[in-house]
């Protein structure tokens, strides 16, 4: 219970001071735990006792309460497209005074209660705040081009200024200051960069073309931001205050910010350097920068700095990147994003109350009005800047829309402000309906506008059997960890480029984007200074600089890294392909084996990429499998045929179909080396029952046969099949017989001569035959490449 009442009293010389006195009531020892609800049913002693009286089991209940309104909401919802962050708003709503004005609700059990809940809520959205400074490279804000700087700059000041004439012409009397005009008017304009990348990550696009000029404009903007907030707060503390409240809050925010970028972060940065390569931060010092930022916003408070700056400055000050940022956000971002920050803009949601906007007084109107107009001239003025840097008009209208959303970070900072009556409720009401409209209408809009697969339909054919025998083969060589390399550089190897036919080789080093937010793409042969603290990719330059020498004159080789998410990097790979004019990717296979046949490692998402990979590529893909496997038995591996070390033998099994004259193409190139030995094995069915190829396909399979039966060091075997368990046995006689076997991937293909093995398929992104080859029932020392042709024809 509360009680209030005020006094006044008369000083010599000054006015009558009232003073406010607030009691409040607490239950001593407080009740946090409860004894159990088997417990409370028996004493009856506490018989007026309920479970919910305890703060412990009351918070639990709250938070089940609020996790399965969200995902109620959200389960219907999300068929529209919508993203969580709506129905997190929607469930705070609902359980309100909107939907329980005249009563606490089943969550706003007490005001104490609700006050827990918020707390809880409020130190998840420091810690994303905190997370989002730590994810964020500053290097990156001064290395933007002028394009980003611009649209960053112009998308925060233009919008400002029309919002301050608008609300200056509907008759506000005041100074702007004072009446903390200006400071609202910012909040409407500016522009925040995690919200952003929350949007881009929800959609898929975070390392597009689109979506990096995006995070770049974000990153600029909301540096423009912060300034622009820090500059409103100290000229309306020098209005109250004078030129010395002024000095003293810039001094005392010049300190806060010097102890943590002069002292704290060159602590940080001793630790991760004296941390070994791709090892793990002490825990020693992961709690150190978790206890240090705990007390930031503290700090940061009595500073005469907000609390929120804290976190995010401090934030900054953290390296991002492994070791120490890595570290921070896979131990703090799940417990953040799946527990804290739901919890948080569900009570964020609490505070909307309707009866509020049902007579807003003439404040709230003109900044509703202004907030409209700002929405507005932000969208305008990001389309224009859009459209003057030449990106198609679709594109732009995403670009605009993805420049005015409103998220987690906008409702966190109304709330703040109406829980300190800078807002108030009629115009907190006005912004949460904004919020939520626009949150639940970009998404969508920007789903239909932004395809980033559509550049890579295109009308030209980008593969081996288009390419001349004398003209250079571009490829692409994806590399994911050291294993890789070696593989890469033997079957280039097996290939036996030479000065006629020579091979334009683009290596991609894809990295994890983590504890970062932004992702990069770096071209190391037009480096000169690597783009952060971090060199990417030294062991691999070093590696494929070295094969080049050794193939001088018949190979030419660029190295570059993409760090991106991983589910996103096939973005990166695809775009490469379309800029190189690429005609083949070579993909590595995600599942590695001992000689002994286990599996050494395994990596789900490179299998997914893969397949993300074969759906869209621009171009012909391969993908590259390691078969090295013995028996065990040392009598029976002694007997095993060792291949001739002057020659590489290299079969070919055909069947049919485009994959397969496209591993054709690419055999016919290879055997133009005299130190091939080519052999081409032609499984034919001993029946046509159940043959279903075309007329057109199979002239073109015996065009295909006819003009590389003409080559030189090629054998040409025809063997007939009556199904799959006869092409598996024939098969595994003579694996051991090569060390390169290309087959056509020919997926969803049927025939008699796999009839029988679609059911034991595993792995469909190689196709059958090329996943009865890399079985554990075959055993030799090979390597194994998986031909898919190009797929999309035209727009």
């Amino acid at each position: 219970m509360a009680m209030s009442n005020s006094s006044s009293y008369t000083t010599g010389s000054g006015p009558v001071k009232m003073i406010k006195f607030e009691e409040r009531c607490f239950t001593f020892p407080p009740k946090v735990i409860s004894p159990g609800l088997p417990a409370l049913l028996l004493d009856h002693n506490n018989g007026n006792e309920k479970l919910l009286d305890y703060s412990a089991p009351r918070l639990q209940f709250q938070m089940s309460v609020i996790f399965v309104l969200t995902q109620t909401i959200h389960s219907l919802l999300k068929i529209l497209g919508l993203p969580v962050f709506v129905s997190q708003i929607l469930a705070g709503i609902i359980l309100g005074p909107t939907v329980f004005p005249d009563a606490y609700s089943l969550v706003n059990i007490s005001e104490d209660s609700v006050g827990a809940l918020g707390n809880v809520g409020g130190f998840g959205f420091v810690i994303f705040l905190f997370l989002s400074g730590v994810k964020t490279d500053v290097s990156l804000t001064y290395k933007s081009g002028k394009k980003a700087v611009y649209i960053g700059i112009l998308t925060v000041v233009m919008p400002l200024i029309f919002c301050l004439i608008t609300i200056k012409m509907r008759h506000w009397a005041g100074n702007l200051f004072m009446n903390k005009t200006f400071f609202l008017a910012t909040s409407y304009a500016g522009t925040s960069f995690p919200v952003i990348h929350c949007l881009l990550s929800e959609l898929k696009i975070l390392n597009s073309e689109l979506g990096r000029l995006v995070l770049s404009s974000a990153q600029i903007g909301d540096m423009v931001t912060l300034v622009l907030t820090m500059f409103g707060m100290w000229v309306n503390s020098g209005i109250q205050r004078g030129l010395n409240g002024v000095f003293t809050d810039i001094g005392m925010a010049t300190l806060f910010i010097f102890i943590v970028l002069f002292v704290l972060r060159p602590v940080m940065k001793w630790v991760v350097n004296h941390t070994p390569e791709a090892g793990q931060i002490k825990d020693i010092c992961f709690y150190f920068v978790v206890a240090t930022f705990m007390i930031a916003p503290r700090i940061s408070h009595y500073l005469q700095l907000n609390p929120k700056y804290g976190a995010i400055i401090f934030g900054l000050s953290v390296p991002d990147g492994p070791p120490l940022g890595s570290a921070l956000v896979e131990k703090l971002d799940p417990i953040t994003s799946g527990l804290f920050l739901p919890i948080f803009t569900s009570t964020c949601g609490m505070r909307f109350n309707l009866t509020d906007i049902k007579h807003p007084n003439q404040f709230a109107k003109d900044h509703a009005i202004g907030s409209m107009v700002t929405l507005v001239v932000k969208f305008g003025v990001s389309l224009v800047l859009a459209v003057s840097c030449r990106m198609p008009v679709r594109d732009s209208l995403a670009f605009a829309l993805i420049m005015i959303y409103r998220g987690t970070v906008e409702i966190g900072s109304y709330s703040a402000m109406y829980d300190k009556q800078v807002m108030s409720g009629d115009l907190f009401g006005y912004m949460t309906i904004m919020i939520v409209s626009v949150a639940s209408v970009v998404p969508v809009l920007v789903k239909w506008l932004y395809d980033p697969s559509r550049k890579y339909l295109c009308f030209q054919k980008r593969t081996i059997m288009n390419s001349k025998l004398n003209q250079e083969l571009r490829m692409i060589g994806c590399v994911h960890v050291p294993g890789h390399v070696n593989s890469i550089i033997n079957l280039f190897h097996a290939f036996c480029p030479t000065k006629e036919s020579s091979i334009a080789l683009d290596v991609l080093h894809l990295v994890k984007l983590n504890g970062r937010a932004t992702p990069q793409f770096i071209a190391h042969h037009k480096q000169i200074k690597t783009n952060s603290d971090k060199s990417y990719s030294e062991n691999v330059i070093v590696a494929f600089n070295h094969f080049q020498r050794s193939c001088w004159e018949a190979v030419s080789v660029n190295v570059f890294t993409a760090v991106s998410p991983p589910t996103l990097m096939y973005e990166d790979t695809c775009k490469l392909a379309m800029d190189r004019l690429t005609s083949f990717i070579i993909l590595p296979f995600h599942r590695r084996w001992c000689i002994d046949g286990s599996i050494e490692s395994e990596d789900q998402t490179l299998q997914c990429l893969n397949f993300d990979i074969l759906e869209r590529a621009p171009c012909s893909v391969g993908i590259l499998v390691e078969v090295r496997r013995h028996l065990k038995s040392p009598i029976i591996r002694d007997t095993l045929p060792s291949h001739n070390s002057s020659y590489y033998n290299i079969g070919v099994i055909f069947m049919g179909g485009q994959d397969d004259r496209e591993a054709l193409a690419l055999a016919k190139r290879i055997s133009q080396h005299k130190s091939v030995r080519l052999t081409v094995i032609h499984l034919k069915a001993k029946t046509s029952l159940g043959d279903i190829m075309v007329d057109t396909e199979r002239m073109l399979d015996d065009e295909m046969l006819r003009d590389i039966k003409k080559s030189v060091n090629l054998t040409y075997i025809d063997k007939k099949v009556k199904d799959g368990p006869e092409t598996s046995t024939f098969l595994r006689s003579i694996v051991e017989d090569y060390q390169l076997i290309i087959v056509g991937r020919r997926y969803r293909s049927r025939d008699p001569q796999t009839l029988g093995l679609e059911e034991w398929c595993e792995f469909q992104e190689l196709g059958i035959i090329g996943d009865l080859l890399s079985s554990l029932d075959f055993v030799g020392d090979y390597s194994l490449l998986i031909v898919q042709q190009q797929r999309q024809r035209a727009a």
